[in-house]
């Protein structure tokens, strides 16, 4: 089974397998295989959910997983162009610079070091920008000067008590994703809400 099955399976008994679990077994060959396949989907997959996830998996893999099939392998250096790029938020460049030493020099511990920081600093960009994008047709809601220009209005039927008991009706939600009302109406889990 590829890790890649982890992330697009219909059966939820494969997707929700721990990938530890799915990672226990392989030998380096195999999980290096694994990661360049990971990597080629999170380029290519249009869906949001899976390439973060896919990301997240490759941080997993090369923090945890592929340094201790490293043990007996030279630490190696990671290439100082990667590393300006990372520290330049370069993410994409970076994990192409290290990707290449990796390739040309083999596997080490550094170079895995430099790839597991690069795949979370890039998945957490990338939802730090869908955010942005979410929140950019929204500029309306930071915009106000005053409450009176709120263009959104509560139902008369809400702000109106009942004679009877002297109670203001309850407004009950019913939602696949949790939402917030408040704030834009949106998820708070966007990604899921954007593909899903």
């Amino acid at each position: 089974m590829t890790l890649i099955a982890l992330i697009t399976s219909p059966d939820q008994a494969v997707r929700n397998r721990s990938l530890d679990s799915a990672c226990a077994g392989l030998s380096l060959d195999e999980l290096l295989s694994q990661t360049a396949a990971l990597d080629a989907f999170r380029r290519e997959s249009e869906n949001l959910y899976d390439r973060v996830r896919a990301l997240l998996f490759l941080h997993a893999i090369h923090r945890f997983h592929l340094p201790r099939l490293l043990a007996d392998s030279p630490a190696g250096i990671i290439p100082f162009k990667g590393y300006e790029k990372l520290l330049g938020r370069r993410f994409e460049e970076a994990i192409d610079v290290f990707l290449k030493s990796q390739r040309e020099h083999g596997p080490g511990d550094g170079i895995c070091s430099a790839l597991a920081a690069a795949y979370q600093k890039l998945a957490f960009q990338t939802l730090a920008d869908q955010v942005r994008r979410s929140v950019s047709g929204n500029q309306w809601m930071f915009r106000m000067g005053h409450p009176d220009d709120q263009p959104l209005r509560i139902r008369r039927e809400l702000a109106t008590r009942d004679p009877a008991s002297g109670l203001y009706p309850v407004l009950r939600e019913r939602t696949p994703v949790r939402m917030d009302l408040t704030h834009c109406g949106w998820s708070d889990i966007f990604f899921l809400g954007m593909d899903y």
